[in-house]
């Protein structure tokens, strides 16, 4: 099964007109360390995916790609 996590956080952030350093700030992390998630480099911890969830207003699948909510 293929992650779409990257690829959706991407989305997500355009579509809210977010830059990488402003999410990154919302979540207390390093703006290089978002880049790196949302280029899939990196995988981000059990809580902060459910931190980014909340920001995007959106479940944890649908951030990994497994359901369209």
């Amino acid at each position: 099964m293929e992650i779409f996590l990257g690829k959706n956080l991407k989305e997500l952030r355009i579509e809210h007109g977010y830059t990488q350093k402003q999410v990154a700030d919302m979540l207390n992390i390093n703006s290089v360390t978002y880049l790196h998630y949302e280029k899939d480099q990196r995988e981000p911890p059990l809580s902060l995916l459910a931190d980014m969830a909340k920001l995007y207003e959106v479940s944890v699948d649908y951030l990994l790609g497994l359901k369209d909510y």
